[in-house]
């Protein structure tokens, strides 16, 4: 294994960009931030963590010498970007930025849009770059996020740094040659060369490595992060968007260190389809996910033994847990963007309550199972959030 360290935010997807600038649009009420990046200007800023604690971040480059990389045979090992959101002792130093100058330029580039280059680079975060990290008797519990296909780490930025506010150690990350461009060491660009290739199941397989050679790095000897210490190894959640969630039902599965995790509307695939688990595990689905999506969610519900719930949050599309839609509302641009595409990714919620329903959700789910403290909406879904409908199964 070796390690790089980087700075928050080292990572862009064009399919946001894509949704988000797609018809030309420019930036809307540009404000001044401390910390706010180079220019010092933000073009929006992301929702602010619901926490008491502020909140650090920072990056690590893991690379897992003893596996090949099955998307590009050239590879030498497999490589993983990785940021870490976490509880810190003070709002102290640079605010960490979204995405990397670099991987903005690139994806504005790619798209063929008339903006300022930095426009990504500068949504605003609430998260501070290396600040101090907040250290507590037992140490905090960890979770793991894992974008969906064709997505990147940033777009769960949002629910990673309400997670960090509220106590929890997140790993947010990025499954090399599953997002695009996105900006490797060296200035090397990724695309997503899985999005050609029909291979999901084994693709999952391939996620669950990933995450389990995370956990280790994070929690094993010889730590790749100076801060290991702030974690509690015998608490660990994995939460996933689409890809990333068939890939945490996976590890639930394979890998007795993790607890209990949070599939966001992604489909099952063997082994866990066929074996399932008895820990707890939760799905988020929406009627608008493909017809193959729905019948591995209807099939795994019977290998569940364990703490379970399937929840069809009415009005929701595929993606109201990522930072997508709010943005391109913040930025003013849903006119532009196609109305076919804003409702299957968002549904007909508002982007913000989307969101921030998924959002609580999620941090509700993780404090119930990993710290064992009871949450209405974890109990009761629908009395915190009436659209959290509960599908009925046998």
């Amino acid at each position: 294994m070796t390690q790089v360290g980087l700075r928050r935010g080292a990572v862009g997807a064009v399919v946001l960009a894509a949704a988000v600038l797609a018809a030309g649009a420019g930036t809307a009420g540009a404000e001044v931030a401390p910390g706010g990046g180079d220019s010092g200007e933000v073009s929006v800023r992301l929702p602010e963590p619901t926490g008491a604690h502020p909140v650090g971040s920072t990056g690590l480059h893991l690379v897992d010498e003893g596996r090949a990389d099955i998307w590009n045979p050239d590879a030498e090992a497999r490589e993983l970007l990785v940021t870490l959101w976490y509880p810190a002792r003070a709002a102290v130093g640079e605010r960490a930025p979204y995405v990397t100058e670099a991987e903005s330029a690139a994806t504005i580039a790619a798209v063929g849009l008339d903006l300022p280059a930095d426009t990504l680079a500068r949504v605003g975060t609430h998260s501070y770059t290396d600040a101090p990290v907040r250290r507590t008797p037992g140490g905090s519990p960890l979770v793991v996020l894992s974008p969906g296909a064709g997505f990147s780490r940033t777009t769960l930025t949002v629910l990673a740094e309400d997670l960090a506010s509220r106590g929890f150690v997140v790993a947010g990350v990025d499954h090399a040659y599953e997002a695009g461009p996105v900006e490797f060491p060296g200035g090397r660009m990724l695309d997503c060369a899985a999005c050609a290739q029909d291979r999901w199941a084994e693709g999952t397989l391939n996620r669950a490595a990933d995450i389990g050679f995370v956990i280790d790095e994070l929690t094993g000897p010889g730590s790749a992060w100076h801060g290991s210490r702030a974690i509690d190894a015998d608490r660990i959640g994995v939460a996933g968007h689409s890809a990333g969630g068939s890939a945490a039902a996976e590890l639930l599965r394979s890998d007795e260190r993790v607890d209990a995790a949070v599939n966001l509307d992604g489909p099952y695939y063997s082994p866990a389809l066929d074996e399932g688990t008895d820990r707890p595990l939760a799905l988020l689905s929406s009627d608008l996910a493909p017809p193959p999506f729905h019948d591995s969610q209807a099939g795994m519900w019977p290998r569940l033994t364990g703490w379970r719930e399937w929840l069809r949050p009415a009005g929701s599309g595929h993606s109201n847990a990522i930072d997508r839609g709010v943005l391109i509302d913040r930025l003013g641009v849903r006119e532009q963007v196609d109305p076919a595409y804003m409702r299957n990714q968002f549904g007909s919620l508002p982007t913000e309550y989307g969101q921030a329903m998924v959002r609580d959700y999620v941090t509700g789910f993780f404090t119930q199972h990993l710290r064992g403290v009871p949450q209405p909406i974890i109990e009761d879904p629908a009395s915190v959030y009436p659209e959290l409908v509960r599908v009925e199964q046998p």
